[in-house]
């Protein structure tokens, strides 16, 4: 078997900076390249930006860049990101590379060549945002993008389409014969669900914008988003100028790419079409990840609750960090990022587990034989029961990271640290200290221990590279730990008699939560839609009113007809939410507002002397309803 392993992140869209999604999806394929280094194989882990499309161009004009002005400026702050959180990336590529546009171009070329494109018209409902078609049964409301909610456009012109359905049967053929070609299987089983459904031939060029690579075959047309995106996978491993690098790599080695959930379909299925076009092979694992909330809450800017990777690693270790987010949720599920799980994890997987068995076992250590190792004699069944541990340990994580399954890894491991703490109250080194005959008995239980950290710090390595290296040099040991291989570190009694031990210092600090205010952002550049003055709002009586009476008006459906008690007398006002209030009469006696001093106009024949005031949202109409304590007649300001 082939012990070459390529991983890759998707290619981040430049119009937004890094947030915790991207930096979760990234920080996975670190922690599986490290692993797999540590396994043995030669890896290549590639990240990098996805920098061409409609929105790209538009958002530099608005911006007053170039396009490549505005990618030049916006790619640097995913690279710096990367940096900041230990992202031990090969490759950092960008589409605006001359190396990835000759291998889009070669892609291109053989697929049309091979008779798999051809020229037609293409007229729908487009999104600029999320650079796709939307067809007619998925829009949102009248015009809204089911994935953004943004305006959908309509657009008509001529293109170039990819005869995708061609490939239906061989893909599905494929997932059937690979069954973790697609993990979770969950998704699997959506992406199987979706394709059986029928594949549509796909447009992927464009001819109402420039900034895209352009296609050989077709002047004046640009590579459509997907088949520029997804091809970087190829580009980065030498598809257009690496046959060597390609062919180790991509040919003969395990390919796997990690992204979210919500780009699923374009590479679990567009993507193994245009390889089996081009006669290429297909990756091994596709593996899609869940979201992220935050409290509970869905993250959003107008909130205020995105998560920036930067501001949390200044707040809690880049380590702790990238342990969290490996350990807080399956990959695969969604999740939620809080502070209370944040802290929770830190005090006590890390400071009280790992943190504790390093500080105690190095502290009694110094204690009972100066930091320095001895031989040592005798034999209990707790030896072999944490022998046997570390076995099933090291099966566990190795099934676990075959399948990506992180948090699964982590709890293994966490069990045997857990273990070596138990393992400690069992043999009690403080009661065999005591007793000179027993020392050679105490060296054996400390030498266990200090094997156990010594095999654990390389297991906790890739998720937490710095604290992996604290831990081996606190132990005595100056070598680089990314250059450990785990069937070296893993037979035990490798650290042999004379060994001199360092010295313990908290790794790990426990962390205090105070409780902090809330801070609210607020909007300093505001513009505001259509300005009034207070003058003007002042001209406006808005003023609580009571309803009295109500009733339909015959021939008017959308009508009801009210009568209300202004505190100074009775007015008839109508107003045109019949339909959201089917049962109108549960309406008597609530106080609501109303605006007085328009002018009566007769609507249906029927005399309206003001206007209810209503809220909308997602096209439900409601009246804005008053506390009943409020005095009627009681004027807004």
């Amino acid at each position: 078997m082939s012990k070459n392993f390529y991983v890759t992140t998707p290619i981040y869209y430049v119009n937004g900076d890094p947030h915790v999604g991207s930096a979760y999806t990234t920080i996975a394929a670190d922690v599986i390249a490290r692993y797999k280094k540590t396994m043995g194989y030669d890896v290549f882990f590639l990240t990098g930006t996805d920098e061409h499309g409609q929105k790209v161009e538009e958002t530099a004009r608005e911006k007053g860049f170039t396009p490549q002005e505005w990618t030049d400026k916006m790619a640097p702050r995913f690279e710096d990101m990367w940096n900041l959180l230990n992202v031990s990336h090969d490759d950092f590529i960008r589409t605006t590379q001359i190396r990835h546009k000759k291998a889009v171009t070669k892609i291109l070329k053989k697929v049309y060549e091979k008779g798999d494109i051809y020229k037609g018209e293409y007229e729908g409902k487009y999104c600029v945002s999320c650079e796709t078609y939307v067809p007619e049964n998925q829009i949102v409301g009248e015009n809204g993008c089911p994935d953004c909610g943004k305006d959908l456009r309509v657009v008509k012109e001529e293109s170039y389409f990819f005869k995708m359905s061609k490939y239906q049967d061989a893909l599905l053929e494929h997932i059937e014969k690979h069954p973790d070609f697609i993990l979770p299987h969950s998704r699997k089983n959506e992406v199987i669900s979706f394709v059986k459904q029928g594949l549509q031939d796909l447009s992927i060029s464009r001819n109402t914008f420039e900034w895209g690579i352009p296609i050989e075959f077709a002047p004046g047309h640009i590579t459509y988003v997907w088949f520029d995106a997804l091809t970087n996978y190829l580009t980065a491993v030498g598809y257009e100028n690496n046959l060597d690098m390609f062919q180790k790599f991509w040919n003969d080695g395990e390919v796997v790419h990690l992204l979210g959930k919500d780009i699923l379909r374009f590479h679990a299925i567009i993507w193994p079409c245009m390889l089996l076009a081009a006669e290429e092979k297909l990756p091994d694992k596709i593996v899609a990840h869940g979201w992220w909330t935050v409290e509970g809450e869905k993250m959003s800017k107008s909130k205020g609750n995105v998560i920036d990777p930067q501001a949390e690693t200044e707040r809690y270790g880049r380590d702790p960090f990238r342990y969290f987010l490996m350990r807080e949720v399956h990959f695969g599920n969604d999740g939620d990022y809080s502070t209370t799980s944040m802290v929770n994890r830190i005090n006590a997987d890390l400071a009280n587990d790992l943190g504790n068995l390093l500080n105690r076992t190095l502290g009694m250590y110094k204690k009972y034989f100066n930091s320095t190792v001895v031989k040592g004699t005798g034999h209990q069944i707790y030896d072999d029961q944490i022998k046997e541990l570390w076995k099933e340990t090291l099966e566990s994580v190795e099934k676990s990271m075959s399948k990506l399954e992180f948090s699964k890894a982590l709890e293994a491991i966490w069990k045997f640290i857990s273990r070596m703490n138990k393992y400690i109250d069992e043999t009690m080194p403080w009661a065999l200290a005591k007793d000179e005959d027993k020392k050679p008995r105490l060296a054996v239980v400390m030498n266990n221990l200090v094997e156990a950290l010594y095999k654990v710090a390389v297991l906790v390595y890739p998720y937490m590279p710095e604290s992996a290296q604290k831990i081996w040099e606190q132990l005595g040991f100056s070598e680089d730990i990314k250059d450990a291989k785990l069937s070296v570190v893993s037979p035990w009694e490798v650290i042999k008699e004379g060994h001199n031990l360092g010295e313990a210092k908290p790794i790990f600090p426990r962390i205090e939560v105070q409780k902090e205010e809330p801070k609210l952002k607020v909007e300093e550049n505001l513009k505001i839609e259509n300005p009034i003055s207070i003058d003007d709002f002042n001209s406006v009586e808005i003023k609580v009113v009571e309803i009295l009476e109500v009733s339909t008006i015959e021939g008017a459906d959308k009508l009801l007809k009210f009568k209300v008690s202004t505190g100074k007398g009775i007015r008839q006002i109508v107003s045109g939410i019949a339909k959201y209030y089917k049962n109108h009469q549960e309406l008597v006696g609530k106080k609501v507002l109303a605006v007085l001093n328009l002018n009566p106009v007769k609507l249906r024949g029927e005399l309206s002397q003001g206007m209810l005031l209503t809220t909308e949202e997602k096209k439900r109409v409601k009246l804005v309803e008053i506390d009943s304590a409020v005095k009627t007649g009681s004027k807004v300001k």
